[in-house]
């Protein structure tokens, strides 16, 4: 295609046909095959090695828009080797050989490719080419290059004569410069060019370059903060991009990739378990590797290190051989940390940290990385006594750090003459001031070590706060975890228990705030305990502690292995689900004794060494870890117990302030049935048998959720789901779908008493300690003062009788815990639980 092509009428109508071939690829890859492929059989038989060379172009670039790279290389190569073809469309084969062959994992060789075709192109062409050269380069993350390369193809292409190719590889220059920008996190940027691709793209018909476009809004919206727009941009990207499968798992590879940063590994795994199959079906072997390396990084934060090592290796080896030497430090990283986990701290492996950690900072884009991983070797070598090294790595994280003056009364301070110290925007702020506590704790000054600490949490704290989902609001708090469990552990060490209490509720504080709100002092918290008693559990490495709370006392009790008591919850959890899945309440059949046994074995470790000290009143319970997934109700110490669940003591007392505040007179309560539950609507006759003016609605979501935004009471009589790796995508299955989480983030109100009476449906995770994500957190969080959901499997006709008898207790003046846990006695179900605040009656 020349820059000044002939009128059509004094042209070879072959190479006519042959184009239109080509533009056809663009808009409609499938008749373009056709086409092309008709063209190429004529063009033999006429000996036209012109018409012969674009024709197999044309096939080629259909064949890439359908997904078929290997096909697309080899007609490619064809038209480049075709006999007596005119050098300008050589270099043109050339030219769209560029990003083939980048896609294909050698964009070295594309970079040669593209070398080769320069000399023989027009300079319209030769803009186009840059836009292929860039995607090379941005693959080597050579991206200033990449910039550069855009920008000059986009001067040329914006005064272009307006053919459609020539739109297309406008809107093409767009979307990659949007691309690299991406990269680099210039979210702004990236979001203008992508939009002005959408845009050309649309308009001129190129509607594989709107999907392509559209397919990285989602990964935009991540990066932003937008975590529900994100998958609603994903979702339609979807749909678009059906029947494209290597377009597909490249966008799905992306969006995993901004999950990843965004501290969502359970949502990128998912992501990227659809991804990496399609991949390596196409043969995308430069996506492919990328979308290891971020597989290997999710295994390792999703606690498996083994496979973490050795799916990061495979990454290393893949970008090694494409020559993406500026990739291999962050598989390295990957390796490293992963034999951190799995093997002894040795001086070697140390060095190698180190050294990894340079590499890294070598590279602008990773300087945060290198950053993080000295402070790791840091606390590897402070675990070999080698303090020398420490001292090193810490400093090089706090040479240019401000460190703050010494406490002085108001109105003694003198101005500094000093000039303002020199920040390094480049270290993270809970990396640095985890090196200023070590450092202050290796001096031993305690108090400059707990500053550190509190520094860092507080702009942790003022991150978190900018964003709106609280899924992403706890991940992005895990920025700040290894701070928060230092400061924790200088705390116990320290052995007072208010200190060890204000420091496990100010990080709570900071991974959830819209549970928290405002601090929780123990004076706050007698105010509303009464006879009652809180105990916050902590963890301290291997070490389970509590915090107890009554009217007269504030302890710190050392209460066991974290180890032994989370596996004897997966042993109580394991027999409650073998009482649920046996077909009748028989004794022997239900394994009533081993429930009894595992939870008096959960009893014996967790609570025995608090109970002379908790009374006979009401419990409120702040768990950490596996306590999360506990049912209370199964330990026969709480039989007949009020026991409430918070993620706080802070959060406690919201959502009690929250209940005391409701409305007076009768609650109005709504109840629903889900689908294929032989008693779930007899079970919502019988509730609402218990309250004057209650009333049913469809069991289907759009009903649910408006009955949300009027009743004080909701029931829902359901299947539940539970995703441990994605919470918020957990639900209750109504008739037209599931009522997930994430469907709750934007309802304006939740009634004061929710009640899901299915499966697992209390089941939370908590990817940071105070921020347990699911349906309970996602209704407190929306202003529900309590919610009642099981823990386990639980059989229908079980939650039948155990529902109609809490409601029952509870129209009789019982507040919702009390009524559970009498509940719960008389009918022998214990899998549920109560959480937020249970202790205000509704009547």
């Amino acid at each position: 295609m020349s820059a000044t092509p002939d009128p059509p009428g004094d042209r070879d109508p072959l190479v006519v046909a042959a184009e239109a071939a080509v533009m056809r690829s663009l808009v409609d890859p499938d008749h373009a095959l056709q086409a092309g492929r008709f063209v190429l059989a004529a063009a033999r038989r006429a000996r036209h090695p012109e018409a012969e060379a674009v024709a197999l172009r044309a096939i080629a670039l259909a064949a890439r828009e359908l997904g078929d790279l290997r096909s697309a290389e080899h007609h490619l190569r064809e038209a480049i080797a075709t006999e007596d073809a005119p050098p300008e469309r050589v270099a043109q084969a050339r030219l769209s050989l560029v990003s083939v062959r980048t896609e294909r994992g050698h964009p070295r060789q594309a970079l040669h490719v593209a070398a080769l075709a320069w000399s023989h192109l027009s300079p319209l062409d030769r803009a186009k080419l840059d836009t292929q050269r860039a995607v090379a380069l941005a693959r080597l993350g050579r991206h200033q290059e990449a910039i550069a390369a855009c920008d000059r193809a986009l001067r040329v292409l914006v005064t272009a004569p307006g053919t459609i190719d020539d739109r297309r590889f406008l809107a093409g220059g767009l979307l990659n410069r949007g691309l690299v920008h991406s990269y680099r996190g210039h979210w702004d940027a990236a979001m203008r060019d992508l939009t002005a691709c959408l845009e050309i793209s649309q308009r001129s018909g190129l509607r594989h370059l709107a999907r392509l476009s559209a397919a990285n809004l989602p990964f935009l919206a991540v990066r932003r903060g937008d975590i529900a727009g994100a998958f609603k941009h994903y979702r339609e990207a979807e749909d678009t991009l059906f029947g494209f499968p290597e377009r597909l798992a490249t966008m799905r590879a992306d969006f995993a990739g901004a999950l990843l940063a965004a501290h969502l590994p359970g949502e990128a795994r998912a992501m990227l378990s659809l991804a990496v199959p399609d991949l390596e079906a196409s043969g995308a072997h430069v996506a492919l590797a990328e979308a290891r390396l971020k597989l290997a990084q999710v295994e390792l934060l999703t606690g498996d290190p083994h496979r973490a090592r050795q799916v990061a290796e495979q990454a290393a080896a893949e970008l090694a051989a494409q020559d993406r030497t500026s990739w291999l430090p962050l598989a390295n990283e990957v390796v490293l940390r992963a034999r951190l986990a799995l093997e002894p701290v040795t001086p070697a492996l140390v060095a190698e940290l180190v050294a990894c950690a340079d590499e890294l900072e070598d590279d602008a884009a990773h300087l945060e990385g290198a950053a993080a991983l000295r402070l790791v070797a840091a606390e590897a070598a402070l675990a070999l006594d080698d303090h020398p090294t420490a001292s090193a790595q810490l400093a090089r994280l706090t040479e240019h750090a401000e460190r703050e003056e010494p406490w002085a009364p108001v109105g003694t301070r003198l101005t500094s003459l000093a000039a303002e110290p020199a920040r390094t925007p480049d270290i993270p702020v809970p990396v640095r001031q985890h090196a200023l506590a070590l450092e202050a704790s290796l001096q031993e000054d305690a108090t400059g070590a707990f500053r550190a600490v509190r520094t860092g949490l507080s702009e942790v704290s003022e991150r978190v706060e900018t964003f709106d989902d609280p899924s992403l609001r706890a991940h992005a708090a895990r920025a700040g975890e290894r701070l928060a469990a230092f400061g924790l552990g200088l705390a116990v060490r320290g052995g007072c228990a208010r200190e060890v209490f204000e420091f496990a509720e100010r990080w709570r504080a900071v991974a959830a705030p819209s549970h928290a709100c405002s601090p929780a002092t123990p004076d706050r918290v007698r105010a509303g305990l009464g006879s009652g008693a809180l105990v916050e559990f902590v963890a301290d490495e291997d070490a389970l502690l509590a915090v107890v709370i009554t009217g007269e006392r504030l302890a710190l009790r050392r209460v066991g292995e974290v180890r032994a008591v989370k596996e004897a919850i997966v042993r109580l959890r394991y027999a409650l689900r073998r009482r649920s899945a046996a077909p009748r309440r028989d004794p022997e059949v239900c394994d009533v004794g081993n429930v009894e046994a595992a939870g008096l074995e959960v009893e014996r470790l967790l609570l025995r060494p608090l109970l002379a000290e908790l009374g006979d009143g009401p419990l409120v319970m702040v768990p950490v870890g596996a306590l999360h997934t506990l049912p209370w109700g199964a330990l026969p110490c709480l039989r007949e117990r009020p026991v409430t669940v918070t993620a706080s003591a802070a959060a406690w007392v919201h959502a009690r302030e929250v209940a005391l505040s409701g409305r007076g007179g009768p609650p109005v309560v709504v109840a629903a049935a889900g689908p294929a539950l032989a008693h779930a609507h007899a079970e919502v006759a019988n509730v609402l048998a218990c309250h004057p003016d209650g009333r049913e609605v469809p069991g289907r979501t759009k009903a649910v959720l408006e009955a949300l935004e009027a009743a004080d009471v909701l029931h829902l009589a359901a299947h539940g789901v539970f995703h441990a790796r994605s919470p918020l995508v957990s639900g209750i299955t109504m008739e037209d779908g599931s009522l997930m989480a994430y469907d709750l983030l934007d309802i304006p109100r939740s009634p004061g008493l929710v009640v899901l009476s299915a499966c697992n449906s209390g089941m939370s995770r908590a990817p940071v300690e105070g921020a347990p994500l699911g349906l309970p957190g996602a209704f407190l969080a929306k202003g529900s003062s309590c919610v009642v959901a099981g823990l386990v499997p639980v059989r229908d006709e079980a939650a039948r009788a155990l529902m109609s008898m809490f409601h029952e207790l509870v129209a009789t003046g019982l507040p919702p815990d009390a009524a559970l846990a009498s509940a719960a006695a008389k009918t022998g179900e214990t899998g549920f639980a109560c959480f937020g605040a249970g202790s205000r009656p509704l009547y």
